[in-house]
Parts: structure tokens; C-alpha cells; sequence
């Protein structure tokens, strides 16, 4: 049999609710972000106690360490985002189904209900920050939960045996089409010495997908009096916190230095050509790195650029993340150094079978995502 799509299924530890997502990444396409369609299957024998099952689409922002949660004190918000009553239904449902949920109520009969949520529009991306190798506990960083559980109200606490928690994904590709190529000039002068040191520097472009090198090209006229020692490029990547006043962290994720065509002497001139690779490897033991939100087994990698319709419109209780290259000239204890930086885009590129149309005649296979995990699915269940 020839499988054209795959279907995720999680069930409850009692075995008497299953939820079926066919994806667990949700496009943010600026402008909207896709829907949140999936099915729940009820246990018939279960519902006929009259009990009440909910649906929840829940945002976690984790914000400390699990494990420096000593008394009271609680590192982590939920904002509940969408809420449903699932059966028994307190009113007709409107929406319209899509065609993978109409593939699964037929498959899997009457006791299949559907549902479909919305993210908010400035709802943040699926972001983690690499824990360090001693750190226990759920990892900093926005994750995103589908919930289904049995219970009077949708504020009770809910029971372990009767909850199905799934985690998802909110992420955002790479454009189309490549913005203006990145350049910038900078000059330096000397108190009391003539001249004045320039500094020219270009990207090969602006935007670059994960495991794509950047080529920086570097060009220095040296019209002073001091001398230009060594030349350092690297690649930083920005994680602004937007819940802190203060939650601006900078780190290196890749460096070169050389001093081939060094020094640069009074009069002379250099070009070069420099090469970075912004990649989680070597970076794995690093604390602190954004990295893309990451479904339990997947490797993982860094952070996409977060894209923002407009610079104010930030959630609270999201994580923004940006890269810059940056080039440095050194010039000795007395003369100092010249610094220039560009920034550019790092982010996934779109698979090119992402939105192949369901059809009646698909044959499709069902994952099972086991129901024992723990946590809130951060590596996500």
C-alpha cells in the first residue's frame, strides 16, 4: 500500500479519548496562520456517563528554570488561547470541515468529533533556549499544547489518566524572494593623527536558509597612520526576551579570524573574503541558544529569524530572535579597533510538498505518539 499522508494520533493513559492532528506545524504566514483542524475520538462507554470533554489550544511561556522553583515561586505562564466544550456540543457546530477531517469521520465513525482553532494573529513562534548540561526540568521557551481532557468546567483540574496533551508547533518559513543585499561603510579617525580608517563590508545576500554559508566580503582602505593587525568575522544571534525590560542576550554562534594580508599598513589596502556557517553543531553544549521548537526525537536546530508585520507588534510573551555578522579590525592596545555589523535572515526553507491537497481516494497512515511522555510537551508529545 502506498501511503500519501500521515495522520498523528495520541490517546489517553485510560485509553478512552484520542486526538488525531494531521500536521503539528502551523505556518505564520504574517498576513494569517493556518488552522489548528483535527478530530477527537470518544470511547463510547466513557461519554455515556454523562461526562463533559473539552479541547483546549494552550501557549506555555516558560521564563525560569524548573528546578529553582522553591517556595511557591512559578517560572511558567499558560494563556489558554481557544476553548471548547467537545461533547456533549452546547451548540451547533458552524465551521467547515476540512478535508482531512471529513477522511477521518468517515474512517473512524459517530463517536469522532471535530474541531478547528485559530492562533491569534500577534501569537508568538515555537521557540526553546538549549538548556545547559547540568540543568534538569522543561527547557525555557514558548511551546504550544492541544489539550483534550475529561472534566465539569474548562478550568478544572484535570486527571492523568483521562487528558491528552499533544504539543505543536507555531513556526514561520523562509520568503520567497531575497531582500536588498546587505552592505554597509564605516570610517574611523584619530585624534591628532590625519587620515581615517575605512571599513567596507557586504553579504553575499540577505537571506540564507539553516546549513547555507555566508560569504562576507571585507574591504579596507587604510588612509591613516595606524596599523590594521588581525580581522575577525563572526555571527551573532539576538534574543530579545519581550516580557523583560531588560532580556537583550547576544551570543557567537560562529567566529573566524585571520591575519592573512595583515597588517595593513598606512596607505595600503585589502580585500577578503571571509566565511561563516551559523549551525547548532558546536554549539550543542552552548546554554542559552535559541533553537527552533522541537517535537520530541527531532535533532533540532537553531532559531529562524522571527518576521514581524511591524517592529511594535511583539507578543508579551513571545521570544524574538535576529542574527547580524559582524567584522572587527584590530589595531593594537593604543589604536584601538573598528567594528561593522549587517544584519540578515536565517530561517527554514519551505518544503516543497507542504500543501499537497488531501483526496478521497489517499491512502493514510496513522502515527502513534505514545501517551506516557512527561512534561509539557516542550520536546513535545
Amino acid at each position: 500500500m502506498v501511503v500519501n499522508f500521515k495522520v498523528f494520533k495520541k490517546c489517553s493513559p485510560n485509553g478512552k479519548i484520542a486526538v488525531y492532528l494531521g500536521k503539528r506545524d502551523f505556518i505564520d504566514y504574517l498576513s494569517g496562520v493556518e488552522p489548528v483542524d483535527g478530530v477527537v475520538l470518544l470511547d463510547p462507554g466513557y461519554i455515556d456517563t454523562q461526562r463533559k470533554i473539552w479541547v483546549q489550544l494552550i501557549c506555555s511561556f516558560r521564563y525560569g528554570r524548573e528546578e529553582d522553583e522553591v517556595m511557591g515561586l512559578n517560572f511558567q505562564k499558560e494563556l489558554y488561547l481557544a476553548s471548547e466544550q467537545l461533547y456533549p456540543r452546547v451548540k451547533k457546530m458552524e465551521q467547515n470541515l476540512t478535508k482531512l477531517q471529513e477522511r477521518l469521520l468517515r474512517k473512524l465513525g459517530p463517536n469522532a468529533v471535530p474541531f478547528t482553532f485559530e492562533f491569534p494573529q500577534s501569537a508568538p513562534s515555537s521557540v526553546t533556549l538549549q538548556p545547559g548540561a547540568d540543568e534538569t526540568g522543561e527547557p525555557c521557551g514558548v511551546t504550544y499544547t492541544v489539550k483534550v481532557y475529561a472534566g465539569e468546567t474548562e478550568t478544572d483540574i484535570t486527571h492523568k489518566r483521562s487528558t491528552v496533551s499533544m504539543g505543536i508547533r507555531k513556526i514561520q518559513y523562509a520568503p520567497t524572494k531575497q531582500g536588498r543585499q546587505p552592505c554597509t561603510v564605516v570610517r574611523k579617525d584619530f585624534l591628532l593623527s590625519p587620515g581615517e580608517l575605512e571599513l567596507e563590508v557586504t553579504l553575499d545576500k540577505q537571506l540564507y536558509h539553516h546549513g547555507e554559508r555566508i560569504a562576507v566580503s571585507v574591504c579596507v582602505k587604510n588612509n591613516s597612520n595606524k596599523v590594521v593587525k588581525k580581522i575577525k568575522a563572526l555571527v551573532q544571534q539576538g534574543i530579545d526576551v519581550v516580557i523583560f525590560q531588560n532580556g537583550q542576550f547576544r551570543t557567537v554562534i560562529d567566529a573566524v579570524e585571520t591575519q592573512d594580508g595583515c597588517p595593513i599598513n598606512p596607505g595600503s589596502n585589502l580585500q577578503k573574503v571571509l566565511y561563516l556557517k551559523p549551525q547548532l553543531e558546536g554549539n550543542r553544549q552552548r546554554r542559552g541558544i535559541a533553537l527552533d521548537g522541537q517535537i520530541k526525537g527531532d535533532v533540532g536546530e537553531l532559531a529562524s529569524s522571527t518576521l514581524l508585520t511591524s517592529p511594535d507588534v511583539r507578543d508579551t510573551f513571545g521570544i524574538v530572535v535576529s542574527y547580524a555578522v559582524k567584522v572587527k579590525l584590530y589595531l593594537g592596545a593604543l589604536g584601538g579597533e573598528l567594528s561593522a555589523e549587517l544584519p540578515f535572515i536565517l530561517m527554514r526553507q519551505k518544503p516543497t510538498d507542504r500543501f499537497k491537497l488531501v483526496t478521497a481516494d489517499e491512502n493514510m497512515a496513522i502515527e502513534d505518539i505514545p501517551s506516557e511522555e512527561k512534561g509539557k510537551e516542550n520536546y513535545a508529545s
